[in-house]
């Protein structure tokens, strides 16, 4: 996956929940690839983001989609970060 200028896109990469137990690797070209606890490749398939949005597709044609805001991507009713960066404290009281 990549922007208009052909740069890697910066939602690339790992995003975890903060327990650790649900794992979005988002890969370059469109696929993901998703751990759930010591499952690893529970689910598979394709996504695409647009703007700060997330579109998923996996492979038995499941959709879902998610937002990011401020460093967070909400999917699901889950909270994830990417993996090496310290959680945002947007919106902290």
């Amino acid at each position: 996956m990549v922007n208009t200028h052909g740069d890697a896109h910066p939602y690339l990469g790992m995003w975890i929940t903060a327990d650790g137990q649900v794992r979005h690797q988002l890969l370059p070209g469109g696929p993901y690839d998703e751990a759930r606890g010591s499952v690893e490749s529970a689910c598979t398939g394709s996504c695409q983001i647009t703007g700060d949005r997330i579109f998923y597709q996996d492979d038995s044609a499941f959709s879902a989609d998610g937002i990011f805001i401020d460093g967070v991507l909400h999917h699901a009713g889950m909270a994830m970060h990417c993996a090496g960066a310290a959680p945002s404290t947007a919106g902290a009281v």
